[in-house]
């Protein structure tokens, strides 16, 4: 009979591409993970991984043997949660992999209102802007706050359901006494030196997108993801950033912000899980106190300073 814990190794070399990238994943040495995979080979008879340079790759009876074990994993976890249902009580942990820029203001907020509600519940929360839908699959992850930019396909892997939350505008920031705060034509920041996520992020493409739309090409002067480097630039008067609502603390000092008005950029905000029939009292409890923070925090306008 086939080891459903040595199915779900197959799997995580098959996503990590190496024994080793997989070991680490797992939390175990690469020889233990090598050891598993072989009595597996020996279960089938047949060999399912082949080297493939530095990484390895699946044979065909690799490739075959994992889509079996994929339903046969789905299946597992779908027994599991369907338990969960009829017990209809949240269980003692999950994990939440969460954006930098969320945490602030729907994090937090969500993780205090689980506390209050749900005491027993331990959340492990994963802050990392890294292949997060990828980690939900691999079942490394529970829950996932992701974001979507508008001007961007809407993707998201099989197995995997998404629960839209908030629509996230991104805003002008500037130094305080360089703006009045009135919205913005984004043709307006043609004359600008901006601060720019890498345009190899959804961030970035989406503001190189918005401002061709709007006729021009940024001429971008600093280039980093890091929002709070964007602030401070925008803060010191160097630069004007881009940066999603609520990304922005509204006590920030020294800033001051404005909508776009003609040329509108937004992220979406949602929530995912794995996919399965019976509903997770679990992840269904964390996806709604993300919900409702998502809802208040519409609420919250940023003060100018």
């Amino acid at each position: 009979m086939l080891d459903a814990r040595r199915l779900y190794m197959l799997k995580t070399v098959a996503a990590r591409g190496s024994i080793t990238a997989a070991a680490q994943s797992l939390a175990l040495s690469a020889g233990a993970v090598s050891q598993q995979l072989a009595a597996l080979r020996h279960d089938v008879g047949v060999d399912l991984l082949r080297p493939d340079g530095r990484t390895v790759a699946l044979t065909e009876a690799g490739r075959v043997l994992l889509e079996h074990a994929d339903r046969i994993l789905a299946a597992m976890e779908e027994a599991e949660c369907a338990v969960a249902a009829v017990r209809g009580t949240v269980g003692a942990g999950t994990t939440l992999a969460a954006l930098p820029s969320t945490v602030a203001r729907i994090v937090a907020p969500a993780l205090t209102a689980l506390g209050a509600d749900h005491p027993q519940l331990a959340v492990t929360c994963l802050v990392t802007d890294q292949a997060q839908l990828r980690e939900l699959t691999l079942g490394t992850v529970d829950v996932v706050l992701g974001q979507r930019y508008h001007h961007l396909p809407e993707t998201a892997p099989k197995g995997v359901a998404v629960s839209p939350l908030l629509d996230d505008p991104l805003l002008v920031v500037t130094a305080a006494d360089r703006s009045d705060g009135r919205p913005v034509a984004l043709r307006e920041l043609a004359t600008h030196h901006l601060v720019v996520p890498p345009a190899t992020t959804d961030c970035g493409q989406a503001i190189l997108h918005a401002c061709q739309q709007a006729g021009f090409t940024p001429a971008t002067r600093y280039v980093t993801a890091d929002i709070a480097a964007q602030l401070a630039l925008a803060q010191a008067g160097l630069a004007t950033a881009l940066v999603p609502r609520t990304a922005i603390t509204p006590a920030t000092p020294g800033i001051r912000t404005a909508p776009i008005e003609d040329h509108p950029i937004l992220r979406l905000l949602f929530a995912a899980t794995r996919h399965t029939e019976a509903a997770d009292p679990t992840t269904t409890a964390v996806t709604a106190a993300l919900r409702t923070a998502a809802q208040q925090d519409r609420s919250t306008r940023i003060p100018p300073s």
